[in-house]
């Protein structure tokens, strides 16, 4: 159905046996940097000046070294263009284009007596959507896309002992030549420089990434591919690449690979393979181990490390087979939801520990074991959550339906290049998403993509993402959205069901009981029938948390309430039958789908559905037994843990209404109460931030929960009451002050400026009083350029 129609590597040094060039650092997978070879990486997140819009500015000069940037704003990355509402605001207002310039001077250590034997390159990790960049006045060049990484080199244009200045005109205009945009897409990207800026020094033969691919991972003598990709900038003497693979910081296994004197320099990396074998005893990676190894590599020229790279991975086996998907041979059910890498107010723009977060609560709170990166690769942040916390991905390519002319195919293609390129050693990852959403066939375009992602990674199967049987199927994996009920049968042998209820179905938390019901039952009738044949992989619901969208889409506040939490990441009823789908010796887990209201529906209360991974409950009223349910196997035959819909229609609610206890037994034995308040009254008032130490560079941020709730802790959900906040010490609140209610819930996010010390949040609600939360903020690392 068609949508419109409805490197923490840990420390690493050169081997013992050589000399490393010492001035440099080493960038890890996570970002972070450790000290060892002949590179640098310095990130340039910090004292950027900012001007929007950028056409008062828009000339030459504004790009160069002596242009007055005294009167931009001061800003840090990552950066949103503008900072919106939440909701009810015209996307036009940051499709600007816009001027960012970055002062900088290089560490001493790579001044000019480095000249001739160093390469200086820019990295960004994401700017929506084209950038032009400028380096003291001289253009270097546009990239076209949003969410993939892109690069310029410095060297020629640097001085290597005086002030430096780096320009950047960012265009988040909607641009008909980048994907995805060309027609309508149904969210929005929003604009900015929002992930994070690097300078990078190297020699001028470099490692230019590294592929570290397991094999035979099941067998008693698995094994590991390390590519290694050489960026050569003169012929030099001869070299050795040496490989390591280290578990923390032992080394288990090590090889070597000769690279021969006089080799060209060459625009393109020259590829060069080490084979790490006899490794011992080897810890896979799962969902409930997810062990991580680190492939070392390091560039030398006899003793002399000349440059060094580690890169985090994992040993494990992904297939999709007629039987469904098996990880590490063992047959697992696919579970879970579609992720937007969007937030309130600052759109893309969050660094790292929001990222984290959201992987957290799909992995914890909501019990998931997939998500998809929908509709575009997403923060490196999260992805390296997923890997630490087993919560398995499939990442796909930016786009939405529409399929542009060649240019705009090649620049499609190339977005699956800097995908894979980028996130190869993620063992998360177990597909690639390689067909633009929702598109209609394209025969030669998606030979190209598949060809790509088969050449760059042969280890992972391709998929892509279509709502259509009749499809052309080009892919490894068929993977479709369907949103009909029932779902269609199987019609390939690997098939994976990649959406479904979301906008047939919107739910908002303030909707009455009746809807939020029937929205969680949705959801377990699809799960329930894809539970039914082994030939269905899985499924993975539309959505996560409900995301800002264009005007011709969405609920007419530039929202689409399709999510199983709300923006703010709170979850919805819905999101309670995701949970209750893990195992009880991970959780037990008891979430009614309804709030204890006597007539919030077309009558009076009839229906109680519960999710639960219980045998069974005990419904209490007065110390009165009412009902003692089971699941409900008539209408859920498949799912494990199904729902319990208990009928109260017979009840004399009016009689006997008071506070609602349920009971919930396993093995009758009784492992879990809840309560539920008779009396129709905001009793409690809660504020819970997810982190309460951060870091003081400017960027670091966490998310702020408000609860208003009943005395046994549950939430009231008409509650719209506006909270008050203050906010005194070094850092910022980012959202609505005060801030209103929303399903007696919501959020804000708590940003660190860049002075250590302590904030104190003081959050008031006009009847239920303050609570206070005091945040420690720590000094971070200086910035060296």
């Amino acid at each position: 159905m068609d949508r419109r129609d409805f490197l923490k590597a840990g420390s690493a040094a050169a081997a013992s046996a050589l000399a490393p060039v010492g001035f440099g650092e080493v960038q890890a997978g996570d970002g972070s940097s450790t000290a060892a070879s002949g590179r640098m990486i310095l990130p340039i997140n910090r004292n950027w000046r900012f001007s929007r819009p950028m056409a008062a500015t828009a000339t030459d000069a504004a790009h160069g070294k002596d242009f007055d940037d005294s009167g931009f704003d001061m800003v840090v990355v990552p950066h949103t263009n503008i900072l919106l509402p939440w909701h009810s605001f015209d996307e036009k207002s940051y499709e600007i284009i816009s001027l960012y310039r970055r002062k900088f001077k290089l560490p001493a250590e790579a001044g000019s007596q480095l000249k001739g034997s160093k390469r200086v390159f820019v990295d960004f990790e994401g700017a929506m959507t084209a950038s032009t960049v400028w380096i003291n006045g001289t253009k270097l060049g546009e990239y076209k896309g949003g969410y993939t990484p892109f690069s310029f080199e410095l060297t020629k244009y640097v001085d290597f002992d005086g002030e430096n200045v780096l320009a950047v005109d960012v265009d988040s205009t909607e641009r008909a030549d980048i994907p995805p945009f060309g027609y309508q897409i149904d969210y929005l990207t929003f604009g900015g420089i929002y992930r994070e800026v690097a300078l990078r020094i190297v020699p001028q033969t470099f490692i230019e990434n590294v592929f570290a691919q397991p094999k035979a991972v099941l067998s008693s003598a698995p094994t590991v591919d390390v590519h290694t990709y050489i960026q050569h900038g003169d012929g030099g003497q001869a070299m050795t690449l040496l490989v390591e693979l280290l578990d923390g910081e032992k080394v288990i296994a090590s090889g070597t690979a000769k690279i021969p004197a006089g080799v060209a320099a060459a625009a393109e990396p020259m590829e060069h393979v080490v084979t790490l074998e006899k490794l011992g005893p080897i810890k896979l990676w799962d969902l409930k181990n997810p062990n991580l190894y680190h492939a070392r590599v390091t560039l030398q020229q006899g003793k002399i490390a000349l440059d060094q790279e580690m890169r985090r991975f994992g040993f494990r086996e992904a297939v999709f087979t007629k039987e469904g998907f098996k990880l590490n041979g063992k047959v697992i059910k696919l579970r879970g939801l579609d992720r937007h890498q969007t937030f309130p107010y600052v759109g893309q723009a969050m660094p790292a520990r929001p990222q984290k977060q959201d992987a957290k609560i799909l992995r914890e709170t909501l019990r998931c074991n997939i998500v998809r990166t929908s509709h575009y690769p997403q923060s490196r942040h999260f992805l390296d959550a997923c890997d630490e916390i087993g919560l398995l991905v499939l990442e796909e390519i930016p786009g939405w339906q529409h399929i542009g002319p060649l240019p705009w195919q090649d620049i499609s293609v190339d977005n699956v290049s800097r995908m894979i390129r980028r996130d190869w050693n993620h063992p998360s990852i177990i597909t690639w998403g390689v067909r633009i959403n929702e598109s209609r066939d394209n025969h030669d375009f998606y030979v190209r993509t598949n060809a790509m992602a088969h050449k760059l990674d042969p280890s992972r199967p391709t998929c892509g993402i279509r709502y259509f049987q009749s499809s052309e199927f080009l892919e490894d994996v068929f993977t479709m959205n369907d949103f009909g009920w029932p779902l269609l049968p199987p019609n390939h042998d690997a098939y994976l069901n990649t959406e479904f209820v979301g906008h047939t179905y919107p739910a908002k938390s303030i909707d009455n009981m009746e809807r939020l019901t029937e929205h969680t039952l949705r959801h377990a009738r699809v799960h329930d029938q894809l539970a039914s044949n082994p030939q269905y992989a899985g499924g993975i619901g539309w959505c996560f948390f409900d995301y800002n969208t264009h005007g011709d889409f969405g609920s007419g506040d530039r929202m689409c309430y399709h999510g199983v939490a709300d923006f703010f990441r709170e979850r919805k009823p819905a999101g309670g039958f995701y949970k209750s789908q893990c195992d009880p010796g991970e959780e037990i887990v008891l979430e009614p789908a309804f709030h204890w209201a006597r007539n919030d529906e077309s009558t009076q209360f009839s229906k109680a559905v519960v999710s639960s991974n219980c045998d069974n409950l005990k419904f209490y009223l007065k110390g009165q037994l009412i009902a003692d349910a089971k699941p409900d196997r008539e209408q859920f035959k498949y799912l494990k843990y199904a729902p319990f819909d208990v009928d109260l229609t017979k009840v004399d609610l009016s009689s006997l209404w008071a506070d609602l206890r349920i009971d919930g037994y396993i093995a009758g034995k009784q492992v879990i109460s809840r309560q539920y308040s008779g009396h129709g009254l905001d009793q409690q008032f809660a504020v819970l931030p997810d982190d309460t130490t951060l870091i003081a560079d400017g960027a670091d941020t966490t998310r702020v929960v408000f609860r208003v709730t009943d005395e046994f802790d549950n939430i009231r959900p008409y509650a719209g009451d506006p909270i008050a906040l203050t906010l005194e010490g070094p850092a910022e609140i980012i959202g609505d002050n005060p801030f209103a209610l929303v399903g007696g819930t919501g959020a804000i996010w708590i940003r660190a400026k860049q002075e250590a010390g302590m904030a104190v949040l003081t959050a008031k609600h006009p009847r239920l009083g303050e609570q206070k939360v005091t945040f420690t903020l720590t000094a971070s690392e200086p910035e060296r350029a």
